[in-house]
C-alpha cells in the first residue's frame, strides 16, 4: 500500500486580520500557491500519484504570522531541499502564501511543526 501524502500550504495570517484583506483574496491566494506548485512538480512521482486519486487529497492548512516568518520558512525548505512554491503576489511584490509539493507526512511535518492551523 501506498504512503498518504499530504500537501502543507501556508498563508500569512496578517492579510486577514491586521491588513484587512477580504477573506477570498486571501483564499485565492492558496489557491495560487497549490496550483502553481502542483504545475511546477507536474512530472514528480508523488505530485502524479497525489493527482491519480483526487477524490482523496489531503491538505494541512497553516498560518504564518507575516510576511517575514513566511519567507524565513521558505528558506528554510530550500535549505533542506524539500520541494515547494513562494507565491508572490503581483504587482504588490508581496509574498502571500507558500506551498509544497505532496510529500509523505513524516518526511516534511517537522519544518511545520511552529505554525499553528489557519483560522
Amino acid at each position: 500500500m501506498a504512503v498518504p501524502l499530504v500537501q502543507y500550504v501556508v498563508v500569512r495570517a496578517d492579510l486577514l486580520r491586521a491588513l484587512k484583506w477580504p477573506t477570498g483574496a486571501v483564499m485565492a491566494q492558496a489557491c495560487h500557491a497549490c496550483t502553481a506548485v502542483l504545475h511546477v512538480y507536474r512530472d514528480d512521482n508523488n505530485t502524479r500519484e497525489y493527482l491519480s486519486s483526487l477524490d482523496s487529497m489531503h491538505k494541512v492548512v497553516l498560518e504564518a504570522k507575516d510576511e517575514e516568518s513566511l519567507c524565513m520558512l521558505a528558506e528554510q525548505l530550500q535549505q533542506n531541499n524539500v520541494d515547494h512554491k513562494l507565491w508572490v503576489e503581483q504587482p504588490e511584490n508581496t509574498a502571500t502564501c507558500l506551498a509544497v509539493k505532496p510529500y509523505p507526512k513524516s518526511e516534511v511535518q517537522k519544518h511545520f511543526k511552529n505554525f499553528k492551523l489557519f483560522k
